[in-house]
């Protein structure tokens, strides 16, 4: 082989790899996003150590910088389990179920929800504390009732008593939304080494 030939088989490999690359970014960027489940928060919807991937469209193409919407396809659904950016710090990703939207009223009592002046049941919500604290002491058990801003969404983990959410830091912005959590690709099990081969493929709801 020549030195030429030797050049353009090289020249051939980065440009693939470089191809690869920008595909892989712009998928990451607009289309899918891979997550791991760090804590207990949303139990038992998904367990710690979960992989699951995020759809990046269903919301829109966004500019991944600002979040700014540039092509709008649909907004965040009650119920919805989002990813999003934790609003007291960005740089951390935060996922939690969409409770309310902009125009929500918003009551919790004695740990039950209330969206519009009605119960608001989540199949896999749970309660492991039987301890209710008063509005004076803590917002955990009992808030409201306020109404959610516009382009503002309410947000709680299923597992209730232990999840730190919009109840103690108010509101997540629609830009600050990365994308709605759709499959588990992956479970690992820390605890004992081992695959939690029963969830993979689950769809999340």
């Amino acid at each position: 082989m020549t030195k030429n030939n030797n050049k353009s088989v090289f020249r051939e490999y980065v440009e693939a790899i470089a191809i690869a690359l920008i595909l892989a970014l712009f998928i990451r960027s607009f289309v899918v996003q891979a997550f791991k489940i760090p804590s207990g928060s949303m139990l038992p919807t998904l367990q710690i150590g979960d992989h699951i991937l995020v759809n990046k469209f269903i919301y829109g193409i966004k500019n991944p910088l600002t979040g700014a919407t540039w092509v709008p396809i649909g907004e965040p659904h009650s119920k919805d389990i989002i990813v999003f950016k934790y609003p007291v710090n960005p740089k951390q990703d935060f996922i939690k179920r969409v409770i309310g939207v902009a125009g929500d009223q918003i009551e919790i009592i004695d740990k039950k929800v209330y969206v519009n002046g009605k119960i608001f049941e989540v199949e896999n919500a749970i309660y492991l504390d039987k301890h209710i604290f008063p509005a004076d002491q803590q917002p955990r058990d009992n808030l409201g009732p306020f109404v959610v801003p516009e382009n503002s969404l309410f947000v709680m983990g299923d597992n209730r008593d232990k999840s730190l959410d919009s109840r103690f830091w108010k509101f997540v912005n629609l830009k600050a939304v990365k994308g709605k959590a759709f499959i588990i690709y992956w479970s690992w099990n820390k605890d004992d080494f081992s695959v939690r081969w029963n969830r993979i493929g689950d769809l999340i709801h």
